[in-house]
């Protein structure tokens, strides 16, 4: 083994020696959670801006390194990812190097074809690699996914809304949102997307900040997502049509209402779901660290980081290359003289 990795095996039950890279607000937030996870040891924090790193002792009290090599010489088992998504390819490709596993955050990379490279960089080392889509933890979304479970699912929409976000600057609404909502698609219905159909706009940002996004699975399933980052208040709704229900979903109040029963004169029964109060952040990180110490799959493979990735840039090279055929059928605009 190189250096870095401290040779845990599946099934120890010593404190995990956990880094986290990345001293912003999610990185930050990771710190957190781990901090109080029993058995973890908390390692540090990495992150070449002087003001994160004050800030994450400040928080914290936790030591901080201003490079990865300086965490990997400290020795850890595993690391989360928190990065911004451009350095995600080189610090994975880093760490697996170091046979250390790793978490990191969505989107798993900027291409495709680096999200695969990880996938494939991992399983040569054998290290676990999952992909932090923590919406996926959130009690609301489990309670539909239980709820939907065994039925036939015949529609899913989701909106995921609100204002735009200051810290935003190289991507637009269907990588930062919609990509969460993507996966919750390909996780109900545990089948593939086949087709793609959307409709993006730059209203106030330069890139895309409205999308309005329409799929089919490969099991026949239609799903539609409205994003935006033109409202002034965050609303978070999932809705699934299956066979037999309806269920109706807030992520972030939490509540979740299923219709059934339905009857020939239109009426029908309604109740609202148990839905449990776990941290998703923590409930994420619990199971990334299972993984870890059982040798098991994770909860969100790498493989489904890339798949939910892959849709994404469909959706924005599709849009893409219908702007430019629109732009060459209307040709040049004519000037009267």
């Amino acid at each position: 083994m190189s250096s870095g990795g401290t040779g845990l095996k599946a099934g120890s039950k010593r404190a995990l020696r956990v880094g986290v890279i990345g001293a912003g607000v999610m990185g930050s937030n990771h710190a957190r959670v781990l901090a109080n996870l029993p058995d973890v040891s908390l390692v540090g924090v990495v992150d070449p801006l002087p003001a994160h790193r004050t800030r994450a002792t400040e928080l914290l009290n936790c030591p901080t390194f201003a490079t990865l090599d300086e965490l990997i010489a400290e020795g850890i088992d595993a690391v989360t990812i928190a990065a911004p998504t451009h350095l995600h390819h080189e610090v994975a490709l880093a760490c697996i190097g170091h046979n250390i596993h790793v978490l990191v955050e969505k989107p798993i990379a900027s291409t495709v074809e680096q999200g695969r490279h990880i996938v494939d960089a991992a399983r040569r080392a054998g290290v676990t690699l999952m992909v932090g889509h923590v919406e996926r933890f959130n009690p609301a979304v489990a309670a539909i996914k239980q709820a939907i479970t065994g039925e036939d699912i015949l529609s899913i929409a989701i909106t995921r809304v609100g204002p735009f976000p200051p810290r935003m600057s190289n991507v637009g609404v269907v990588i930062d949102l919609a990509v969460h909502d993507i996966d919750l698609i390909r996780w109900f219905t545990e089948s593939d997307i086949v087709e793609v159909q959307p409709q993006l706009s730059s209203a106030v940002a330069e890139r895309e900040d409205i999308a309005l996004l329409q799929f089919r699975t490969a099991s026949g399933v239609l799903a539609h997502i409205n994003t935006n980052w033109l409202t002034p208040f965050k609303a978070r709704n999932v809705t699934v049509a299956t066979r037999d229900k309806y269920v109706m979903g807030d992520l972030l109040t939490r509540q979740v209402t299923e219709c059934f029963g339905f009857r020939p004169d239109g009426s029908y029964s309604m109740r609202h779901l148990p839905v449990g109060h776990d941290e998703p952040l923590r409930a994420e990180m619990i199971a990334f660290l299972h993984a870890v110490r059982s040798g098991s799959t994770p909860a969100v493979t790498g493989d489904e980081g890339v798949a939910s990735l892959e849709i994404a840039t469909q959706c924005l090279e599709t849009s893409a290359h219908r702007a430019a055929a629109s732009a060459v059928r209307k040709g040049p605009r004519r000037v009267a003289v």
